[in-house]
């Protein structure tokens, strides 16, 4: 699937849901569904700055596809994180730079977050794409 169908995927999902209550709770569900990340990548250089809790972010390339794996001490954090995920990894380095990640409007993230998780949420996604313009750089030479 592409990044724009898995998108388009996420925001039928949570059209499903009639209030915020119900996305929370999916989004939180999703976090539990989070595998876990390897202790061996839960380190300083892995953790997302700017994110109110602790993020760890490891990525790596499998062939041309960027992998990525994630985890979060804070419960709707990892489900956050795991949209992104969800979206993101397994797409090729230029994919993933030039991805318009629409759907955390069109769910309402955007608007029902706090402001720390907005940031957070838009951290993540920066760091992300810093990661794909790095592997990007490295397959051009």
């Amino acid at each position: 699937m592409t990044i724009n169908e898995i998108q388009d995927e996420l925001i039928e999902e949570f059209e499903l849901f009639d209030d915020w209550e119900g996305k929370y709770e999916y989004i939180i569900d999703l976090g539990k569904k989070l595998p876990k990340l390897a202790d061996e990548y839960k380190t300083e250089e892995n953790i997302i700055k700017g994110c109110q809790s602790i993020v760890w972010l490891h990525a790596y390339m499998n062939g041309e596809k960027l992998i990525f794996e994630a985890d979060s001490e804070a419960i709707i954090v990892k489900g956050l994180v795991s949209m992104l995920l969800k979206v993101l990894s397994g797409h090729t380095p230029e994919e993933i730079t030039q991805a318009d990640l629409y759907f955390i409007d069109k769910v309402g993230l955007s608007s029902h977050l706090a402001q720390t998780r907005s940031n957070g949420l838009a951290s993540m996604v920066k760091q992300m794409k810093a990661y794909a313009v790095a592997y990007q750089a490295i397959e051009q030479k």
